[in-house]
């Protein structure tokens, strides 16, 4: 049965019931943070006129009011959920933006849970609550009001895990505060208008410390004392004060900037720097690699012609033994390469060196090889300018590299000063035909099927005779693709914009690495290589399509011709990245010390020499008499 109340009860509800609740529930403490299902201000009635309570008088019955909404209980609280409920008032204060040291009279009656209760009685009888008055006083028996211990219904909470995270998020509050508000002293202690103002000074430090205090080791609001409010509002006026202090940090602010300014240009020309003296360190040969060759080769010289001579020499054309080609001019990277190889072989008769070096270095590196047979293994030393089929004629390369504007492109002086953009090409070897004799295989070696090329700033640290069993499938290279980055994509070499190159290549295409390749010399002779890698070179006599060096141009000439190698066969960056992780450097057959970064030289990684230098004999006499020490 409804029941329709008249004003005279309304008024009666008022001033017996509702009224002295209204002052009552600022000293209410028995409700427990649990009990709050939904955060405060979820709590807001849906018809804002209606904020009464909805409760039960004692001679009703529960079925006189109909859905009781948003009915704040609790049920089975105790006096002991007093400091829980202390703190839960206060986070609902600091929610909103109210101070927790303000008296429960100046609070706002819409922040209170217990007042944002809607009453279904308001709405039967179409009339707005009444107005409560803060100061009427009057007290409240406890047997007055029931608190309603069951809900017809609910509506549904926030999931817990969102009130959870909102908790979480409030509990350390004013911890952060405080500790933004001592990173900001710390700041006006700095400043010069500080500094001179002694009175804020001394007062600005007793703040910091009596912050320091209050913070001690708390991580939660909770951790903190009772005063830590009382603190924070002093600090803070404090801080004001500062901020009126320096008021005017223009001037500051220029120089600031002036600084950084200046800063950023010293540091443009330091990089400039370094990166033109690391170029120049590894161009450079250092004095005991210089001394090495010198030595050998006067010793070279006082053999007759018959001590001169390699054992084994009927072994450079069997095509069924492991053939290597290994062009350089650097005598003892050469003896590493060689030793190494040697070492992780299981038989060291079937594999056979083709060195390939300059008129200068021919005698020395002959020398040395005599004088230290790397075992079993056959060694056949060239002299480059024996292939006289290699010519300005044949070559286009050649061609190019003994023009007058490739020399002016090289050697030309900057006047500016400046360094050049293009300062890593401007190195000799890219002058030497020996940098390109890798596209003149065949040629080279006309009677052999397969030839693993070997770089010579490699370490062998496995048999690399399982190459010669890898299935190419037609292909012409083997060799270990290096697109794990970005710079090591096609469009990294290649000038995309011109047309010629954006028709025929993809610029996402995946890169790969000289240094450790295997070369099928019979796909080679069948597709032409030779006469591709010709066309190309015709076709960027001005360098429009790239750069100088010989990947660009392999890029191109081996493009869709190139079988990928397991990674392990051959791990690169050991000459630019110190970040090569050593699992990686022990899983591999090959490693390779690509980059400025040689081992042989002092400006080498020192982590990753070790790998090097444990193939190099210090104590032979050579090394002792031109001083080359680890």
């Amino acid at each position: 049965m409804k029941m329709r109340l008249r004003k005279p009860v309304l008024a009666f509800l008022f001033l017996t019931v509702l009224a002295p609740i209204v002052l009552y529930t600022d000293k209410l403490s028995t409700f427990s943070t649990d009990e709050f299902f939904q955060e405060p201000s979820s709590l807001l009635p849906l018809n804002p006129d209606a904020t009464a309570l909805n409760i039960l008088l004692p001679q009703e019955s529960s079925t006189s009011v109909k859905e009781p909404l948003r009915v704040v209980y609790s049920e089975n609280s105790t006096q002991s959920d007093t400091e829980k409920s202390r703190r839960t008032r206060q986070l609902n204060e600091e929610s909103n933006g109210i101070d927790t040291n303000v008296t429960g009279d100046n609070r706002s009656s819409d922040i209170n849970p217990i007042r944002q209760v809607t009453t279904h009685v308001a709405n039967e009888a179409g009339e707005s609550p009444p107005v409560h008055k803060k100061s009427e006083k009057l007290k409240v028996p406890n047997s007055s009001v029931e608190v309603s211990q069951k809900v017809s219904e609910r509506k549904p909470a926030r999931p817990r895990i969102e009130k959870k995270k909102q908790d979480e998020v409030l509990s350390d509050g004013r911890v952060r505060y405080l500790k933004d508000q001592l990173i900001r002293a710390r700041v006006y202690l700095s400043l010069s208008a500080t500094r001179t103002n002694t009175q804020f000074n001394r007062e600005l430090r007793i703040r910091m410390k009596d912050v320091q205090k209050v913070l001690g080791d708390a991580t939660n609001d909770s951790h903190l004392p009772n005063n830590a409010n009382e603190k924070l509002k002093a600090m803070e006026q404090t801080l004001l004060k500062g901020r009126r202090i320096q008021d005017d940090c223009s001037g500051d602010v220029r120089k600031l900037r002036a600084i950084i300014h200046s800063t950023e240009q010293q540091l443009r020309v330091q990089e400039k720097q370094t990166l033109f003296l690391t170029h120049l360190t590894a161009k450079t040969v250092p004095k005991g690699l210089h001394c090495l060759p010198l030595r050998l080769a006067g010793d070279y010289y006082s053999l007759n012609a018959s001590a001169q001579q390699f054992p084994n020499q009927e072994k450079l054309q069997d095509p069924k033994l492991f053939h290597y080609a290994l062009f350089s001019d650097n005598v003892l990277a050469t003896a590493v390469v060689v030793n190494s190889t040697i070492s992780s072989s299981k038989d060291s008769s079937k594999h056979v060196f083709h060195i390939v070096t300059d008129k200068l270095n021919y005698a020395s590196m002959r020398m040395w090889f005599l004088a230290n047979p790397p075992a079993n293994a056959t060694i056949e030393v060239q002299n480059v300018d024996q292939f006289t089929w290699l010519n300005a004629s044949y070559s286009p390369v050649l061609k190019q590299l003994a023009s007058q504007k490739m020399i002016d492109y090289y050697f030309k002086i900057n006047h500016n000063g400046e360094t050049d953009s293009n300062l890593k090409f401007r190195n000799p070897k890219y002058l030497s035909i020996m940098n390109h004799l890798r596209f003149y295989l065949p040629e080279m070696f006309p009677k052999l099927n397969k030839v693993v090329f070997l770089d010579d700033d490699i370490v062998v640290q496995k048999d690399l005779t399982g190459l010669w069993d890898v299935d190419m499938k037609g292909k012409v290279n083997g060799a270990v693709e290096t697109c794990g980055e970005s710079f090591h994509r096609f469009d990294r070499y290649l000038n995309f914009s011109n047309p010629l190159i954006a028709k025929n290549f993809d610029p996402h295409a995946c890169g790969w690495a000289y240094g450790m390749n295997v070369f099928d010399l019979e796909e080679w002779k069948k597709q032409n290589i030779t006469d591709i890698y010709h066309s190309w070179q015709n076709l960027n006599s001005e360098r429009e399509l790239w750069k100088l060096g010989t990947l660009p141009p392999g890029l191109i000439t081996f493009y869709g011709r190139v079988f990928p190698l397991e990674r392990s066969w051959h791990v690169l960056g050991l000459g630019y990245n110190p970040n090569v992780s050593q699992k990686e450097i022990e899983r591999a057959a090959v490693i390779h010390y690509n980059g400025n970064l040689k081992p042989w030289l002092e400006i080498g990684v020192p982590k990753f020499r070790g790998y090097w230098s444990r193939f190099v004999d210090y104590d032979h006499p050579y090394m002792r008499e031109c001083n080359i020490s680890p």
